[in-house]
């Protein structure tokens, strides 16, 4: 049988031989504290630095502003209760209906608790997020808007340059989690006058359990929890440097391939050309442009999505049904919801999720399964 076809990149991604190598050294004879002053914890703390510039390079921010954290999630977190920590008595968190689960219940939970006012800000049935219904909802009460760059399960991008702007404008912290955005599409800080930007390693074929959260200098942010010196006292706890090592080689890694996006999106375009025109029915999730180059979910009526991703997973192709952070989760995708679809259609849905190092052929031999699991 011919080797899988990985297709579930934006769940995770494999991390490339030169991140391995850049990590090795941290796990194994450079295993030094990065806080001490020794020459094993210089040289800890010198692939930190270098990793942290790296990290910043890709956002166009500067290493100062970076801070490293144990992931995405975390990241979202911190910026979400630290923007909070710093708000005073303003309490109201305007956010998109179409968060990813790290922030969407993270706020969910803060509201329930009565801790924040929460405006959820709607999309259209084509995915599209109106970045005046957003400013409009940013009161001179709010303490955050926070919207993602791209949306994970249907790839759209969201307007963030305007809504950054329009906070900019308004003096309101702008947070926006970059996640699925950095290494597919240009992000830069230097043109998006975003606050905070969250990163996680391993959507862009870095380490799992490594993530950043940039905080723009002037940001009205506090760490929180306070609880060490590390991360210039924004962050406590002992670095983890071999993943931050890979971090900073796969951010300078996805910065040099940026430019390869394009045969990515190639590749995406073709297996939807060929999926749409042999299965009768099937539709995009959502219709909306701009999106990620890699990302292609689908909706197949009368057909289960979890059933479709085992038939697959049987022919060797890795798919996914939407989030993976709700894959066992039995409700059908909020986003999808959100989008109007209803809850029985929302469930047919198959994301395509494809790297720079997918192939022609791969993307021909997934598009073939598809159609023969989706016409069966």
């Amino acid at each position: 049988m011919p080797e899988p076809v990985y297709l579930d990149n934006n769940a995770t991604t494999a991390p490339t031989p030169g991140v391995r190598e850049a990590m090795r050294p941290y796990l194994e004879e450079a295993f030094g504290n990065p806080s001490s002053l020794h020459a094993a914890g210089r040289r800890a703390a010198q692939a930190v630095a270098e990793a942290r510039a790296a990290v910043a390079r890709l956002v166009g921010a500067s290493p100062s502003e970076v801070v490293f954290t144990s992931g995405g999630t975390e990241a979202d977190a911190a910026a979400v209760l630290g923007a909070l920590e710093a708000a005073g008595e303003r309490r109201r968190v305007v956010t998109s209906a179409v968060e990813h689960p790290a922030v969407r219940d993270l706020l969910h939970h803060l509201r329930k608790a009565g801790r924040i006012q929460l405006v959820e800000v709607g999309v259209g049935r084509d995915g599209r997020l109106d970045p005046a219904r957003v400013a409009e909802a940013a009161k001179p009460d709010t303490a955050l808007v926070t919207v993602m760059w791209a949306n994970n399960e249907t790839g759209l991008l969201h307007p963030v340059g305007e809504i950054a702007g329009a906070c900019r404008e308004r003096g309101i912290p702008f947070h926006t989690d970059a996640v699925q955005a950095a290494g597919r599409v240009v992000v830069d800080l230097r043109e998006v006058p975003a606050d905070l930007l969250s990163l996680s390693a391993h959507k862009l074929h870095g380490p799992k359990g490594v993530g950043a959260l940039v905080v723009r200098r002037g940001a009205r942010w506090k760490p929180w929890p306070v609880s060490g010196h590390q991360e210039g006292g924004r962050r406590g706890g002992t670095e983890n440097v071999a993943g931050i090592a890979g971090f900073g080689a796969a951010a300078e890694e996805a910065l040099a391939a940026l430019e390869g996006e394009a045969r990515v999106a190639e590749l995406r375009d073709r297996f939807e050309a060929a999926v749409l025109a042999a299965v009768p029915g099937a539709r995009r999730a959502a219709a909306a442009e701009p999106r990620l180059p890699n990302t292609a979910t689908l909706l197949f009526p009368g057909k289960e999505g979890d059933g479709l991703l085992l038939r697959l997973d049987a022919l060797g192709i890795r798919v996914s049904t939407g989030s993976a952070c709700t894959a066992a989760d039995l409700q059908p995708s909020h986003v999808l919801r959100a989008l109007g679809h209803d809850a029985k259609l929302a469930r047919s849905a198959v994301r395509v999720s494809l790297s720079r190092f997918t192939t022609e052929e791969e993307i021909d031999r997934a598009a073939a399964a598809v159609v023969k699991v989706a016409t069966a």
